[in-house]
């Protein structure tokens, strides 16, 4: 046991206790209006850079934009391992900002990106990437690695699976998750859309889920060859189009893992990726309930399924 480590263990719990939880998310999900959602929202820590005229878009932002300063923060106090630790954990930023690159790079207009800081693995330069070749440039000269392709869809998946790999073998604590993960995105980029993988992400699913699911030509199959460490997560769904209700599954699941983690003793990574998890369920669930309250409470019900 490190100071470092139980410091950053503590400031972990802390944050994590903070956070807005389910009963909260529900009043906001049952809010009247978009705008008196936003303005019980604004009595929560996600009020940072929070809009009270904002439209759900932006406001969904914000509420994520809270989270990274969040997880900016959490990472400041931990030693390096743990830092590199929540670099891993927050790789869904940079995806995203990767993501609207490349909206931007043909055309369309797109906010301004997430501020990574510390958190970034390669941003910088793919902020300055000028093509979908130049960004796939980027990635293959960075812990990323080269997705086999330029195609946006390819880009952003291999991104999504160098960052599930990496996970599972970095942070052993967090590998049932990242195989979850990896389950259900080649599930939908192969099985429902119809994509093909290329480059590491071939070689990241296959570390992840076995030779025999990645080709597996049919969703049933591929459902029945996945290990057990990711099948967990297609539970329920039965063919592609069921896919939306096992995405909407994992963060649950995922969170009442990092609760466990979190009420273990000790001073470690534990705690750390229990902390990061639980936050970023909860921001998974306030921008449910912030979609919900767009509708005027008329998706309430789908609300509560979502939740379980």
């Amino acid at each position: 046991m490190s100071a470092g480590w139980v410091a950053g263990a503590t400031r972990a719990r802390a944050m994590a206790a903070a956070r807005a939880g389910p009963r909260a998310a529900r009043e906001l999900a049952a809010a009247p209006s978009l705008s008196e959602a936003l303005r019980v929202l604004a009595n929560t820590v996600y009020r940072r850079g929070l809009d009270p005229t904002a439209g759900p878009a932006q406001a969904q932002r914000a509420v994520a934009g809270a989270l990274l300063w969040q997880l900016r923060v959490l990472a400041g106090w931990q030693p390096r391992p743990g830092a590199a630790v929540l670099r891993l954990l927050a790789s869904g930023f940079e995806i995203a900002n990767t993501r609207d690159r490349l909206r931007s790079l043909s055309g369309a207009p797109q906010p301004p990106p997430h501020r990574l800081g510390a958190l970034a693995t390669a941003w910088p330069r793919l902020s300055r990437a000028t093509s979908p070749t130049g960004v796939r440039a980027v990635l293959a000269a960075s812990e990323w690695g080269d997705p086999g392709s330029a195609a946006p869809a390819a880009l952003l998946t291999g991104m999504r699976l160098s960052a599930a790999a990496r996970t599972a073998a970095q942070v052993p604590v967090a590998a049932r998750w990242a195989a979850g993960e990896a389950a259900l995105v080649l599930a939908r980029e192969v099985h429902l859309t119809g994509h093909r993988l290329t480059g590491t992400a071939q070689r990241d699913a296959v570390r992840l889920l076995g030779t025999a699911a990645v080709r597996a030509p049919a969703f049933t199959e591929f459902r029945a060859r996945l290990p057990a460490s990711a099948r967990w997560a297609l539970e329920g769904a039965e063919e592609p189009m069921d896919l939306w209700r096992a995405e909407a599954r994992w963060w649950p699941s995922v969170e009442r893992d990092a609760v466990s983690m979190l009420a273990r003793a000790g001073f470690d990574m534990s705690p750390v990726v229990g902390a990061a998890a639980v936050l970023g369920a909860d921001v998974w669930r306030v921008r449910a309930a912030l979609e919900c309250a767009a509708h005027d409470g008329r998706a309430l019900e789908a609300f509560d399924e979502l939740l379980g």
